[in-house]
């Protein structure tokens, strides 16, 4: 008997979610090419779609068990050795005196932390696992033109790096495939030929909030580089309906964005020497201390106000055909830092089915079953941790409740509580099921408080406050 051919799955997108699912692929003996409308993204030169070239990003539990499940040895812990823990967040404020002030809000009362990740080097290693495989095809420069899911014919216009944009040079070629991926991202084309194919419910929407990057340098010393602020926090300047953090990254830098409403960049725009009095009154200790006056007005100007959109869709899948993954299938605002972990973990969760499911057909199916709720849930998480990161941060309610929740996880373990954050960021709970046990939760709070009045409320406010000055004492909570 002539042995079964290899099949061929072609991934569309290789940023970190279609690299892992390419890897996942060719792991398994198929045959897999890789279509990107850009150039190698391991080219300095080649800037992300929608990003600067310096993004950094939080990878959590969700995305290191996505990779650690790619099955390379080796792959997961060098990946990790180019990233710095982050133990919790740490809130700037102004002192009653004006003096800059900062506080350490731990993200976990067992000590688990997430990790601060440069996009472009995540995504470099990832290509380079994939080059190491003599089933794995790479073509830079293609963009997807059209695709026929019933026959399974894709169509990539091809551009030559030196011309890209002259359309003369373009020339397109049909492509074959057995299974298509698509993981090119929130305004994906593999998503805009499925909707040709399947009915399918989509939903885009823009928040009012627009986002700058701006950069910390690292801060000079006699011998080497140093950090200007604690390398092991997510730092936060919370402003209430915005707000401005900053990231670790490991050349000793901050890579830091401002969230901000984009009728007040707006006004910023018009009246540009009202920047540095902004961030003085907003962010206390950012400029002159962190960033020179000139420095913070020419990044505000050079770097563009990017807007934060939220995409759902359902169906992710046609047939046995295609899939989308990652942004392609839910793009989300950033405040969770899931955006990437949510699409990782999409290839895990695909590729259970896939081993599960001899048909396809029926893997897809339960892919796109399990997934779209979860999507839906992290999404929606997302958009309220907003409010949590501007302004719940600094409210003694807050604080209250994350203690009496970290005090029952850690001392009546047999309840099974923990904290949403906890959750999300340090385990692999499906995301639909984690909002629905912190809803409960919330449920029981408030209804403890009611049952016994203000008394109780006062007195949990009373001693989340005590114990954040012990913790603070001790040193913990870092």
């Amino acid at each position: 008997m002539a042995p079964s051919p290899t099949q061929k799955t072609i991934v569309v997108g290789a940023g970190p979610v279609g690299c892992l699912a390419a890897l996942y692929a060719a792991t398994r003996g198929e045959d897999v090419e890789i279509y990107e409308l850009r150039g190698d993204l391991r080219d300095p030169s080649v800037t992300p779609l929608n990003f600067t070239k310096s993004i950094n990003l939080a990878l959590s539990e969700r995305g290191i068990n996505a990779m650690r499940h790619a099955n390379r040895p080796g792959l997961l812990d060098s990946i990790l050795r180019d990233t710095i823990p982050m133990h919790g967040r740490m809130i700037h404020s102004a002192s009653s005196s004006g003096q800059p002030t900062e506080e350490s809000q731990a993200y976990d009362a067992h000590g688990r932390f997430i990790r601060a990740a440069d996009r472009g080097a995540l995504n470099a290693r990832l290509l380079d696992e994939l080059e190491t495989m003599p089933n794995v095809k790479f073509f830079f420069h293609h963009k997807l033109a059209g695709a026929d899911f019933k026959r399974k014919r894709a169509w990539f216009e091809h551009k030559s790096a030196s011309n890209a944009e002259t359309r003369e040079t373009m020339r397109e070629i049909e492509v074959k495939f057995d299974f298509l991926v698509g993981a090119d991202g929130a305004h994906s084309s593999v998503r805009y030929h499925l909707m040709k194919y399947t009915r399918m419910d989509y939903k885009q929407s823009y928040i009012d909030t627009l986002w700058c990057e701006f950069h910390i340098p690292p801060l000079t010393t006699f011998t080497d580089p140093e950090f200007r602020l604690s390398p092991h926090h997510l730092h936060i300047w919370p402003g209430n309906t915005f707000m401005f953090i900053a990231i670790p990254s490991t050349d000793k830098s901050f890579t830091c964005t401002l969230f901000l409403q984009s009728s007040k960049f707006a006004e910023l725009d018009e009246k540009p020497e009202t920047i540095e009095e902004f961030f003085r009154a907003n962010f206390p200790g950012v400029t002159p201390n962190l960033i020179t006056p000139a420095d913070l007005i020419s990044q505000y100007k050079s770097n563009p106000h990017l807007p934060l959109i939220s995409i759902t869709c359902t169906p992710y899948h046609y047939t046995d055909a295609a899939v989308i993954l990652g942004d392609a299938a839910h793009a989300m605002v950033p405040f969770y830092g899931q955006g990437m972990n949510a699409g990782l973990e999409d290839v895990r969760v695909l590729y259970s089915h896939l081993d599960a499911h001899k048909d396809r057909a029926v893997a897809l199916e339960a892919y796109t079953t399990e997934r779209t709720p979860d999507a839906a849930a992290i999404s929606a998480m997302a958009q309220a941790n907003y409010k949590e990161m501007s302004a719940d941060v600094k409210s003694t309610v807050y604080l209250a409740r994350k203690r009496v929740e970290e005090w029952l996880s850690t001392n009546i373990p047999w309840l099974g509580w923990a904290t949403q954050y906890s959750r999300v960021s340090f385990g692999n709970e499906r995301y639909s099921v984690v909002q629905e046990s912190a809803g409960q939760q919330a449920r029981v709070l408030r209804n403890v408080v009611f049952a016994f009045g203000g008394g109780v409320l006062g007195t949990v406010a009373w001693w989340a406050i005590r114990s954040r000055r012990v913790w603070r004492g001790l040193g913990l909570g870092r």
